[in-house]
């Protein structure tokens, strides 16, 4: 049985759902709907403990909820930046921007490049764009501005 077969049975706590609950529910989103879910839901889940999971629903292709797991993860890798990685360690978003990189299509790979271009200039940051779903309503790669040379995420 695949985890995409796993049967949907709820959230114990919704406001800190596991990693099994969340990928159960990506599977099966009609059966609770994001209006349902407390507000800022999708802020809750943007967490150290459910990226991995966020990040593996946003590489497959065939997730109903791909676009809540790439737009959680537009808020994790934003909170993790503008934080200057207070809220998110440096080594786990590099990890996951590469992860992208290699596994990912072509939506991923926007992600990787956009969190390289907020990483290099963090001033880009805008709420709207990262943190309400506008790069992933409307996908673009963000530009570098010339006066800087191609992002990075650098070791620690």
């Amino acid at each position: 049985m695949s985890l995409q077969q796993v049967a949907f049975r709820g959230f114990a706590n919704p406001v800190d759902p596991t990693g099994a609950e969340l990928r159960a529910w990506a599977y099966h989103p009609d059966m609770v709907r994001l209006q349902a879910m407390p507000p800022d839901w999708d802020l809750l889940v943007a967490s150290d403990r459910l990226v991995g999971t966020l990040l593996d629903l946003a590489l497959d292709v065939r997730c109903p909820a791909r676009r809540f797991a790439l737009h959680c993860l537009y808020i994790y890798a934003a909170d993790a930046i503008r934080t200057k990685f207070r809220a998110h360690p440096k080594r786990r978003l590099r990890k996951l921007v590469e992860q992208a990189e290699e596994e990912g299509d072509d939506v991923m790979d926007t992600w990787a490049h956009n969190t390289r271009v907020l990483l290099a200039v963090p001033d880009l940051f805008d709420y709207r764009e990262w943190c309400e779903g506008g790069l992933v309503r409307h996908p673009r790669r963000l530009k570098t501005p010339a006066a800087i040379p191609g992002p990075r995420l650098a070791s620690d």
